[in-house]
């Protein structure tokens, strides 16, 4: 149950219709992988501890530098040098020490994301480059777990849900392939700051209603946004029967 500490601490989800007691347990015993944990971890990483979310576990082998202050809103200048994940779970502990943070600083293989992927309730994909992307998609399509994807460069973001618990829900591969994409990078190509707090707070609340099972989430749909205008596209994705990872 909540104890008098937590009721008070998220009285104003708990005032929410549909969301409640039941929806705040959810997410009070809910595991949650966030790989990466720069610009668009920062801000999922920083929503989902503050709304209460059990366990979160950070995976994330990079170290703070002076360009990420820019964008990756957990830290200060005091926290060059130190291991991103390492620092991003001490400011969660601060905000909330109701839950648990695991901080995971090590480059993940195949293998160990497919652990990793097995103990928990969904995954969030706040990485910078593809080939992390695909593997997270793997591992989490055999864990039959949902990935919840953002992306962001330049002034342009993109978010959808991969829900492998869904037949009907296409994954990632279905939407690219794993051949021919230019990973392109934000240190290559530049990005606009609130850019990935708009997607990265947006995968959180993606996590959210996944968690709590309470709205329409984005699975077999794909957000585009184009931050210069502010204007948000929506295709409709569906899933590849021929795909050599889902189908």
């Amino acid at each position: 149950m909540l104890n008098d500490k937590e009721l008070l601490r998220y009285s104003r989800q708990l005032l929410l219709p549909n969301f409640g007691v039941e929806g705040q347990l959810a997410l009070k015993q809910a595991r949650v992988l966030i790989l990466g944990s720069g610009g668009l971890g920062c801000p999922a990483a920083l929503y989902l501890g503050s709304a209460g979310v059990g366990t979160l576990v950070l995976a994330d082998d990079d170290e703070v530098e002076l360009p990420n202050l820019q964008r990756q809103i957990a830290f200060t200048g005091e926290d060059l040098g130190a291991a991103k994940a390492e620092t991003l779970a001490n400011r969660l502990r601060s905000i909330n020490p109701e839950i648990t943070v695991l901080p995971r600083v090590e480059r993940l293989d195949e293998q160990r994301l497919a652990e990793l992927a097995a103990d928990v309730d969904l995954a969030l994909d706040c990485t910078d480059n593809f080939e992390a992307r695909f593997a997270l998609n793997r591992a989490c399509v055999k864990a039959k777990i949902p990935l919840v994807s953002g992306a962001a460069i330049r002034g342009e973001g993109q978010v959808s849900v991969f829900d492998a618990r869904d037949e009907s829900s296409p994954c990632y591969h279905c939407l690219y392939p794993e051949q021919g994409n230019e990973n392109l990078t934000c240190s290559e190509a530049g990005v606009i700051g609130p850019l990935v707090g708009i997607i990265g707070a947006t995968q959180a609340m993606e996590a959210i209603k996944l968690i709590s099972g309470q709205g329409r989430n984005l699975a077999g749909r794909l957000l585009l946004l184009d931050a210069w205008q502010m204007d948000w596209r929506e295709m409709r994705l569906a899933r590849d029967p021929d795909c050599p990872v889902c189908g």
